[in-house]
């Protein structure tokens, strides 16, 4: 037995240098899983809050509408196009949808009538292609004069309502989206990697001689898992770093569970990638066969959005995908300080399918 865990640490060594000479393998699982953690976290790495951006049109001469014009440019709602100068720039870019609307002053805005108050009407320019935008920034500009109103005119209001924050710390948009990247990072080394890597073997004889040695498939299997569980983790600690120093992730959880939990994905997915390569006699086969089981794991898992987004009865149906655990466990462990024991569900989960997916690469896997 000795000897037989001998081999396979050898070809754990074998398998990781390999790994670390060939430059495109390095580049698909470090570099691009990278690239998109720079692409998303620029999307969704700051706190977003509710913006737009719109032209400000000003007819009116009067002192309060030129106050209200600069406090909207000082203010982070609103993002004010200096380009905008006229109807006919505004259409322009309304349509093109370079800006959400245009807040038009008409020529009495802010004109003081009857030596009272300043009032006027302000109006919202919008396509119909952007009326949801349109609405929204009225029903915004309606709270801020309803504030400014008070000013001017003290009312009773018979109902109210008033905003209490709960001290609790929910997930940012980068938060919950830096999981589903993790998970594309392990789809792309447990089953690309794979399926590129065994029709080349093939392809060269390597497998053909290997088989004519006392190597034995779980042997050749396990030293494949430990090696791809090692660089998957070495990966995986590279965007972790990237993404706390730079977009600032907050990870609460044991990061010992987190390991733990992501190795075992790791060697889970992995499995798929060793039925496809190992069954494939070239990759004509291989390549094919992994788009269709990759992608709607990527579609339906949350990878790129979440699945409360789904309707239900396809939120039901993604829940049984291989993904879908090691995705939502990884979230509930790094962002949600989650145990391994409270995680069992996905747990259990991702077990059933690693007892599934390797019965299958057993069966199906040909040396040639």
């Amino acid at each position: 037995m000795k000897k037989k865990l001998f081999t396979v640490l050898i070809f754990v060594k074998i398998s990781t240098r390999r790994f670390f000479r060939d430059r495109l393998a390095l580049f698909f699982t470090i570099i691009f899983p990278l690239i998109f953690l720079f692409v998303f976290g620029g999307i969704f790495g700051k706190n977003s809050t509710l913006s737009f951006k719109v032209g400000i049109l000003n007819h009116s001469d009067s002192a309060y509408s030129k106050q209200y014009v600069e406090e909207l440019k000082k203010s982070s709602m609103f993002k004010v196009d200096s380009e905008v100068v006229d109807d006919t720039t505004a259409q322009e870019k309304m349509s093109r949808g370079e800006i959400d609307a245009t807040i038009v002053l008409p020529a009495d805005f802010g004109v003081v009538k009857n030596g009272q108050y300043p009032s006027g009407q302000a109006e919202v320019h919008y396509t119909q292609n952007n009326e949801q935008a349109g609405q929204t920034l009225v029903q915004v500009m309606s709270a801020q004069f309803q504030e400014i109103n008070k000013k001017f005119v003290h009312a009773d209001t018979p109902f109210t309502v008033e905003a209490k924050p709960i001290h609790t710390q929910g997930l940012s948009r980068f938060d919950y989206t830096f999981a589903g990247l993790l998970g594309f990072s392990i789809i792309g080394l447990g089953i690309f990697g794979p399926v590129n890597v065994f029709p080349e073997l093939k392809k060269q004889g390597i497998l053909r001689r290997l088989h004519t040695t006392p190597l034995r498939v779980w042997q050749y299997f396990s030293s494949t898992a430990i090696s791809q569980a090692i660089v998957g983790l070495l990966t995986m600690a590279i965007m972790f770093v990237v993404a706390i120093a730079i977009f600032h992730l907050h990870v609460i959880g044991s990061w010992l569970a987190l390991a733990a939990f992501l190795a075992f994905s790791i060697i889970t997915i992995l499995g798929i990638g060793l039925a496809i390569g190992g069954w494939a006699k070239n990759e004509r086969q291989a390549a094919p066969l992994a788009n269709i089981i990759v992608f709607p794991m990527l579609f339906l898992s949350g990878t790129f959005f979440p699945r409360y987004v789904m309707p239900e009865w396809l939120q039901k149906v993604s829940a049984w995908l291989p993904l879908t655990p090691v995705i939502d466990g990884i979230r509930m462990i790094a962002t949600e300080g989650k145990t391994l024991l409270e995680i069992g569900p996905q747990i259990g989960l991702l077990t059933l399918w690693f007892v599934i997916i390797y019965v299958i690469a057993f069966r199906v896997f040909r040396w040639e």
